[in-house]
C-alpha cells in the first residue's frame, strides 16, 4: 500500500473518533439539559403546591364555634324590625289573613331558592359578599359593592331607631309613664291643659315635643337634641363592642339578640290577648278577604316582605355562611328556615 494511503487512512480514522467524541459528548450535554429542565419543572410543581397551599391557609376563616351560633345569627338577623313592626302593619293593611297566602306561596318560589344561594355561595366560597361576587364574576363586582352600600344605609336608620328605644327605655321608670297624660300648663290665674297635647294625645305630643323636640318647620335647625344624641352614641357603642372581634365577639352577643325579639313577641302577644277587642282582631284575622289578593300591590308588598324577612340581597346570608365549613348541610338549613320565616309570620299576626 503507498504511503499516501495510509495517512489518508488514519487521518479518515481520526475523523471518525472526534465524530463519535462529539455525538457522546452532544447526548451527554442533551441528558444534562434534560436533566436539569425535568429539575426545573419539578421545582415549578412543588413552587406551584406550595403557593396553592398557602393561599389556602391564606384564605382559612375563622368558624363559628358551633352550629348553634349560626342558627341564631340567621335567626337574629332575620327576626328584626322588619318582623316585629312591619308585618302585623302589612297584615292589616292588606286583608288580614289574606296575606298569608301570597306571602307564604312568594316566600316558597322566590324566598327560599334565593336564600338557598346565598347560603350555598357564600359557605363553598368562603367569603363576603364583595368577595364572591368578584371570585364568580369581576364583571359582578358590582352587585357585592351595592349591597354594602344598601347595609351601610340600614344600619344608619336602625341605629337611630335604637336610639330612640334607649331614649324610651331610660324613661319608662317612671310612674305614671311621661306620654300616659297630657302635661297641664300653669299660669297666673289656673291651670289648664297642653293645647296642641290636648288636640292629638299624649303619646303623640311626647314623641315629637319630647323625644324629639322637632322644631316649626324644615328650614329651621333646632339645635342639637342632647337627649338623641346620647342614645344614638350609645347605640353605636354597643354595635362596636359586639362586632370589634368579629364573630368571636358577635358569637357571644346573638345568644342575647337572638332570643329577646321572641321574648318581647311573646309580650305582645299576652298584651294583645288582654286588650278590648281582642277577640274581634282574631276573629279578624281570621276572615280573609278574599278579593284583595287580586290586587298587584298585594303580592308586591308580600314579595318586599320576603326579601326583609330573610335578608336577601343584604350580604349578611352571604357573611354569616362564609364562617361555616364546606361541608355543611345548607339545602338543609334552608328548609328549616322556610317553617322559621312562615312562624314569623303567624306569630307576628
Amino acid at each position: 500500500m503507498p504511503k499516501n494511503s495510509k495517512v489518508v487512512k488514519r487521518e479518515l480514522d481520526d475523523d471518525v473518533t472526534e465524530s463519535v467524541k462529539d455525538l457522546l459528548s452532544n447526548e451527554d450535554a442533551a441528558d444534562d439539559a434534560f436533566k436539569t429542565s425535568e429539575l426545573i419543572v419539578d421545582g415549578q410543581e412543588e413552587k406551584d403546591t406550595d403557593v396553592e397551599e398557602g393561599s389556602e391557609v391564606e384564605d382559612e376563616r375563622p368558624a363559628w364555634n358551633s352550629k348553634l351560633q349560626y342558627i341564631l345569627a340567621q335567626v337574629g338577623f332575620s327576626v328584626g324590625l322588619g318582623n316585629v313592626w312591619r308585618f302585623p302593619y302589612l297584615c292589616q293593611k292588606n286583608g288580614g289573613g289574606a296575606y298569608l297566602l301570597p306571602y307564604l306561596i312568594l316566600l316558597t318560589v322566590i324566598g327560599i331558592p334565593l336564600f338557598f344561594l346565598e347560603l350555598s355561595v357564600g359557605q363553598r366560597i368562603r367569603r363576603g359578599s364583595i368577595g364572591v361576587w368578584n371570585y364568580i364574576s369581576p364583571k359582578l363586582g358590582g352587585i357585592g359593592f351595592a349591597s354594602c352600600v344598601v347595609c351601610y344605609f340600614v344600619a344608619l336608620y336602625y341605629n337611630v331607631i335604637i336610639g330612640w328605644s334607649l331614649f324610651y327605655f331610660s324613661q319608662s321608670f317612671q310612674q305614671p309613664l311621661p306620654w300616659d297624660q297630657c302635661p297641664l300648663v300653669k299660669n297666673a290665674s289656673h291651670t289648664f291643659v297642653e293645647p296642641e297635647c290636648e288636640q292629638s294625645s299624649a303619646t303623640t305630643y311626647y314623641w315629637y315635643r319630647e323625644a324629639l323636640n322637632i322644631s316649626s318647620s324644615i328650614s329651621e335647625s333646632g339645635g342639637l337634641n342632647w337627649k338623641m344624641t346620647i342614645c344614638l352614641l350609645a347605640a353605636w357603642v354597643m354595635v362596636c363592642l359586639a362586632m370589634i372581634k368579629g364573630i368571636q365577639s358577635s358569637g357571644k352577643i346573638i345568644y342575647f339578640s337572638s332570643l329577646f325579639p321572641y321574648v318581647v313577641l311573646i309580650c305582645f302577644l299576652i298584651r294583645a290577648f288582654l286588650l278590648n277587642g281582642s277577640i274581634d282582631g282574631i276573629r279578624h284575622m281570621f276572615t280573609p278577604k278574599l278579593e284583595i289578593m287580586l290586587e298587584p300591590k298585594v303580592w308586591r308588598e308580600a314579595a318586599t316582605q320576603v326579601f326583609f324577612a330573610l335578608g336577601l340581597g343584604f350580604g349578611g346570608v352571604i357573611a354569616f355562611s362564609s364562617y361555616n365549613k364546606r361541608d355543611n348541610n345548607c339545602h338543609f338549613d334552608a328548609l328549616n328556615w322556610k317553617e322559621e320565616g312562615s312562624s314569623q309570620g303567624s306569630e307576628d299576626n
